[in-house]
């Protein structure tokens, strides 16, 4: 029986999802420091299903869009995670993601508008950020730690409920 999407993945499974050899995995979570997958006691990664898009979304930038790996770093910079993460479920919907500018055959500059919404457009108004006081960027700095400490909790309770629903098909079998 397949696994839902919601479920947690391990290394070998998303590596599979992925079709990635593991220590690829590996290496990009050394490389991109975004890549975080949930740690059980003894080190065994479980990768949720953000991490998943999140992997997805750099495997089509790596592989499909033949970006270097300074080049994706760049685009975590200037785009952010979420950007990343949506050409990863683009990509798991089956969809056409081209994120460079496409040049049609008779040289004239096509936008995304001029493509039916398949280009995934990096532009400056989309990287624009707010002018916050400081206070502010500090409070909501404080906010997104206990929010990511929140979301581990979860993940922790979500990996428990798990294996004891697991145990329990196991004894009802």
């Amino acid at each position: 029986m397949a696994k839902s999407a919601e479920a947690f993945r391990t290394i070998s499974e998303a590596a599979d999802e992925l079709d990635v050899p593991q220590h690829v995995l590996r290496h990009w979570e050394e490389v991109f420091g975004q890549v975080r997958p949930m740690r059980r006691a003894g080190g065994r990664r479980y990768y949720r299903p953000l991490d998943i898009d999140l992997l997805r979304g750099i495997r089509v930038l790596l592989y499909d869009q033949r970006y270097t790996t300074k080049g994706v770093q760049k685009i975590f910079k200037d785009e952010g995670v979420k950007y990343i993460s949506e050409l990863g479920r683009r990509a798991a919907a089956g969809e056409t993601v081209e994120i460079r500018p496409v040049i049609p055959e008779d040289g004239a500059h096509a936008n995304a508008a001029g493509r039916d919404g398949d280009v995934l457009e990096l532009t400056a108004d989309a990287r624009a950020k707010p002018n916050l006081p400081q206070d502010v960027k500090r409070t909501l700095s404080t906010l997104l730690t206990r929010l990511e400490r929140v979301q581990e909790a979860l993940d922790e309770a979500t990996l428990a409920l798990e294996a004891i629903d697991h145990e329990e098909r196991d004894a009802a079998e």
